[in-house]
Parts: structure tokens; C-alpha cells; sequence
């Protein structure tokens, strides 16, 4: 008993925590800071024009359906927008979550900011519907969540040396940037894609993802065999290289360089927004201080040799005068014999909170095994009640990435005419439109529009019903959803028809590039959607039906 007692406070307990993990826990939460305020400062922008009460997808709507599940919606929608759902409460938890996200990136009460953060994001993931629906948001919530155990207490904690990080929040966010991999590694064998099985997987990469770049469009233009070495590589690395995670230092440094190298590739060639970020800062808590330290500056070692000295005076400790590099191994030597935690004022509090943090890392972790084990063994009888309870907090995911690979890239444009004859195409800030225009490096900001239609591409439009909400707001010359595009080329009057078209797009040859200057080809499939009219009465009419059924498959 008594050694379950140890095992459970060197596990839970902050104060028997790992302090050979100061410097990569800083590290870390600095650059989670990061990338929430990437998502932010991005929704800044957008959210008004996604889910706004004149959006495309408007929250308040959802919400308002949501209220049949009765006092259960708080729990299936976990959100701060049913306190309300207008534009200002909007607008208010972006402008949180993004000041929030500044102070955790300066280290100012780094708990509090975490649970802000959380908290804000959380609220429009639940809420966004079909433009909340990617792998990034439950990653950033996970982590995000997780992080709330591993951040130190304290207004100005510095290095936190008095409270360094719990041994299992640690292990949880390992435990997640290995799933990351090793899950998508798995899916892509199960999905029976034949690409993956025959190494041709990236052979039209680099040009059908999502949002490309420039740098993709060279890359594409590579050898077959190196294309071909790289979808093995991708296989090696997500089922096998990622265990090297599991083994001492020295291997755990270096998975830490050969995956870093790979997401900063990944991150050159296509726009995943922030997902690539994450996964790469993720990877900083596979490093200790005893290889950090070495690149922090004097100052600052000076610093966190003080606070450990201080911590471990606390703990009756002894201390003598030694180079930055003794006095950190002499403090993590020390981990397993520290004495019980202080808890003067009561000491039950710092038990039962323990005891919380205890209950809820576990049940993420159950939560997060169970699918795994369930891809490699599909009859286990582990129940699965405690996963679906989860679910709608979106902390503990399961994850694949590009199980089946994309054969073909189509775009969907918009479209408006005052005559029926005569077109006028709405222009995208990010995707693919102009053949001419260089495609850019802009994550980790999400331009979730342009990602959306991407993805409404590769389905019908009565699968993806943001594209006549799209339409026919654009008859309305509504203001939000025009910000979502680069511009409005009808002025202050609204066309008198609008329809979505699909174009399908190639990256051009090197010869083609040359001689015509063009990054793109693309070939006109017809109309996406129905072509819709505004009627005199103030409802839509529509002019014609789509003349694609389904998407081609040329």
C-alpha cells in the first residue's frame, strides 16, 4: 500500500515532480502561447463571417436546436456562448482567448491564462460546427487541456522551480504527439488505400492538399523516386521511428531532430494551419535540462540555479556553491527523496486536489487508449462509456492523418452576374484561384473558409450546406461573409445571380511556369451548386440546377 502511495505522488503530486523538466516545460508553454494566439488572432477575422448571427453556419441557430437535449446541452455543447451568442460575445471570447494567449507567451499566471484560453476555444469548437471539424482544434484542446496540470501556479512563477511539472501531465502530452503519429501511421495501412501500401502516396501530394505552397509546387516537380522514398519514410517514421520516444536520453534527443526536420518540411510544402506547430512544440518535452540548459543564457541559468537552490533549502536540503550543471543534476538526484509536501493552511486541500488532478488525467488517458488499442484489436471489451463522455470537450481524440490520400484537387468558386451571361468570380484570399498568383506560406494562420471549401469539394453541395448559405449571402452583399474574400467586385449593389462553379487544378509544368508565367492550370467542370436569384418578395429563387451530379472523377 504504502508503495502505491509513492507511485501515486510521484506520478500526480507537482511537489515530487520532475525537475529535470523546468527548462522544456517553459519552453513548451511559451510556445503553446504561441500557437493560441495564432488561432486567435486568425478567428479575429473570421468568426463573424463563419458563425455569426449574419454567418454563414450562425451559432446562435445551432444553439437554439441544441436546447431539446434539455439540461444535458451543456454538457453535449460545452460553451460560454449560451450565456449569449451575439456578435459582441463573439468578438469579447476571441479578444480574451488572444490576450489571454499574449500573457501565457510573457509567463504571467500561466494556469489562469491556460484555463482562459481553453475555455474560449472550447466555446467556438463547440459552437462552429462543420468549421470545427478538424483534427488541429481537438489536438490544440487536448494539449491545451493537459497543459492545465502541467503549468506552474503563481502570478510570476519564473522557472517554477517550487512547483515543477507533474510526471504524468508530461507523460499525457508525450502520450499524445506519439498518438499523433503512430495512429495516422496505422489508419493508413487499415484504409486499404492502395497508395500507401505501393509507396505512390505522394506522387500528387504536394499539389492536392488542402492549401499549397510555393515551395510544394517545386517539390512536386522532384523525381518518382523521391517521392516514393518519402511516403516509406512517412510510414518509418509514424509506426517506428516515434518509439524512440519510449527509450533513454541520447534517443530521445534524437527522435526529437530527425521529426523536428521532418515537420518543418511538412511545414515548407502545405498550409496546415497550426497543426504541424503543435506537433513539432509537442516534441520539446521529449528534451531534459541536462541538454537544454546548455543553450539557455547565463542570466537565466543563474536564475533557475536559484530557484532550485531555494526550493530545495525548502526541503531541507543541503546546498553548496557549484556550476549550473551540478546544481540541476543535484536537484533532479533528489526527486525520490523529498520530503512530504507543505500543506500548512489545510492539509486535506492539497490532498483532494491531488486527488482531482489524479481522476482526470487518468480518465483522458483511458479515454485516449481505448481507441487505440480498439484500431489494433477491434473486438476489445473495453468499455467505451467514459470515451463518448469526452467527446463533446474534444481533450481526448483520436487521430489519422491522411488515411487515404486525395487524387485530385477541385475548387469551388463563386460566381456573380447581373445578366446570366457574363461572370464575375469573387476572389479567395488564400486558396487556389488565379493561375497566376504564387501559392503562399501563411500558417499557422487558418483561414477556415478557404479550408472548408476544400474540403466541400470532394462532396456534394447537399452535404456541405455552407455553400448556398454562402451564395445567398452573397446576394445580400452581407458584410461579414465579404470579409471572408479578398474582395467584392460588385460594389455596394449585390449581383442579381450567384452560383459556385468547379474548376479542376494542376500545378503547371516547369515549362508551362517558363513561357507563361503560371503556377496553375485548371479545366472548368461546370456548376457546383444551384444557381440562386433574390426575388423581389426578399426570398431566393433558384435559375438552374447544378449541372454536375456528385463530383467528377476525371
Amino acid at each position: 500500500m504504502d508503495k502505491a502511495r509513492r507511485v501515486f505522488l510521484y506520478l500526480f503530486d507537482s511537489e515530487r515532480g520532475a525537475r529535470k523538466h523546468l527548462i522544456s516545460r517553459w519552453l513548451f508553454l511559451r510556445a503553446l502561447g504561441l500557437i493560441y494566439v495564432s488561432a486567435f488572432f486568425a478567428l479575429l477575422f473570421q468568426v463573424r463571417g463563419l458563425i455569426g448571427s449574419q454567418g454563414i453556419l450562425p451559432a446562435g441557430e445551432f444553439l437554439a436546436d441544441a436546447r431539446s437535449a434539455g439540461s444535458l446541452r451543456f454538457w453535449a455543447v460545452p460553451s460560454l456562448l449560451w450565456i449569449s451568442s451575439s456578435d459582441h460575445m463573439l468578438m469579447a471570447l476571441m479578444r480574451i482567448g488572444l490576450i489571454a494567449s499574449v500573457l501565457l507567451v510573457a509567463n504571467v499566471w500561466p494556469r489562469a491564462t491556460l484555463l482562459a484560453c481553453f475555455l474560449c476555444y472550447l466555446s467556438f469548437v463547440s459552437a462552429a460546427q462543420d468549421f470545427s471539424g478538424y483534427q488541429s482544434d481537438g489536438m490544440l484542446l487536448e494539449a491545451g487541456f493537459i497543459s492545465l496540470f502541467l503549468a506552474p501556479p503563481g502570478l510570476f512563477p519564473g522557472w517554477g522551480a517550487k512547483r515543477p511539472p507533474a510526471r504524468a501531465a508530461i507523460l499525457l502530452l508525450l502520450w499524445e504527439w506519439f498518438r499523433i503519429y503512430f495512429e495516422s501511421g496505422v489508419v493508413k495501412l487499415a484504409s486499404g488505400d492502395p497508395t500507401w501500401r505501393n509507396l505512390t502516396a505522394m506522387y500528387e501530394y504536394y499539389q492536392n492538399g488542402p492549401l499549397p505552397t510555393w515551395i510544394g509546387w517545386y517539390v512536386q516537380h522532384l523525381p518518382y523516386w523521391f517521392h516514393i522514398a518519402t511516403a516509406g519514410a512517412t510510414l518509418a517514421m509514424e509506426l517506428v521511428l516515434v518509439w524512440m520516444a519510449f527509450l533513454p536520453g541520447r534517443w530521445r534527443i534524437a527522435c526529437f531532430f530527425l521529426v523536428t526536420a521532418w515537420q518543418i518540411g511538412v511545414i515548407a510544402t502545405a498550409n496546415y494551419t497550426f497543426l504541424n506547430y503543435l506537433v513539432l512544440v509537442l516534441a520539446f518535452l521529449l528534451l531534459d535540462d541536462g541538454f537544454l540548459r546548455r543553450f539557455v543564457p547565463a542570466k537565466w541559468s543563474e536564475k533557475l540555479i536559484t530557484e532550485n537552490a531555494e526550493e530545495q533549502r525548502e526541503h531541507g536540503e543541503t546546498i553548496a556553491v557549484a556550476p549550473a550543471a551540478e546544481v540541476v543534476e543535484a536537484s533532479a538526484a533528489t526527486e525520490g527523496t523529498q520530503v512530504e509536501p507543505e500543506r500548512e493552511l489545510a492539509p486535506w486541500v492539497g490532498f483532494v486536489a491531488v486527488g482531482l488532478k489524479a481522476i482526470a488525467l487518468t480518465w483522458v488517458f483511458y479515454a485516449t487508449t481505448v481507441p487505440l488499442v480498439r484500431m489494433l484489436w477491434h473486438d476489445s471489451p473495453l468499455p467505451t462509456a467514459p470515451v463518448a463522455a469526452l467527446d463533446p470537450f474534444r481533450i481526448a481524440n483520436s487521430y489519422g492523418l491522411f488515411a487515404v490520400m486525395t487524387p485530385h484537387r477541385f475548387e469551388i468558386e463563386f460566381q456573380g452576374s447581373n445578366d446570366g451571361e457574363n461572370w464575375v468570380a469573387y476572389p479567395f484570399r488564400y486558396k487556389p484561384q488565379d493561375v497566376h498568383e504564387r501559392p503562399r506560406i501563411y500558417a499557422p494562420y487558418q483561414p477556415r473558409f478557404d479550408w472548408n471549401l476544400w474540403f466541400a469539394s470532394l462532396g456534394s453541395w447537399m452535404e456541405n450546406p455552407l455553400v448556398p448559405r454562402t451564395e445567398e449571402l452573397l446576394l445580400e452583399n452581407d458584410r461579414d461573409v465579404l470579409g471572408l474574400f479578398a474582395g467584392n467586385p460588385f460594389g455596394d449593389t449585390p449581383p442579381k445571380y450567384v452560383r459556385a462553379v468547379l474548376w479542376q487544378y494542376w500545378f503547371s509544368t516547369p515549362q508551362q511556369k517558363r513561357e507563361q508565367g503560371v503556377w496553375w492550370r485548371r479545366q472548368f467542370l461546370g456548376t457546383y451548386a444551384p444557381t440562386i436569384t433574390r426575388r423581389t418578395d426578399g426570398r431566393y429563387g433558384v435559375v438552374a440546377g447544378p449541372s454536375l451530379e456528385g463530383v467528377p472523377r476525371p
